[in-house]
């Protein structure tokens, strides 16, 4: 999950499945508490949230939580 972090607003992201592919776009990132958990809350709309941990490269339990927002496309 290391290269989420080249991620950047209006990126695509390439989601391939059994029920086919499907593209979303980056709205944008965030960084938050490992317990915050609104940052998974369902909304209307076709999004895809990707978490990971942060910082990149801490060795351990992260004390934060790297979020991408993105929403399907077309």
């Amino acid at each position: 999950f290391r290269p989420v972090r080249e991620i950047r607003p209006n990126d695509i992201i390439t989601l391939t499945t059994f029920r086919g592919v499907f593209q979303y776009r980056v709205d944008g990132t965030e960084i938050v508490d490992p317990h915050n958990v609104q940052v998974l809350h369902r909304t209307q709309d076709a999004e895809l949230t990707l978490v990971t941990c942060y910082p990149f490269y801490y060795v351990g339990s992260a004390p934060k939580r790297f979020i991408v927002h993105a929403r399907q496309q077309g």
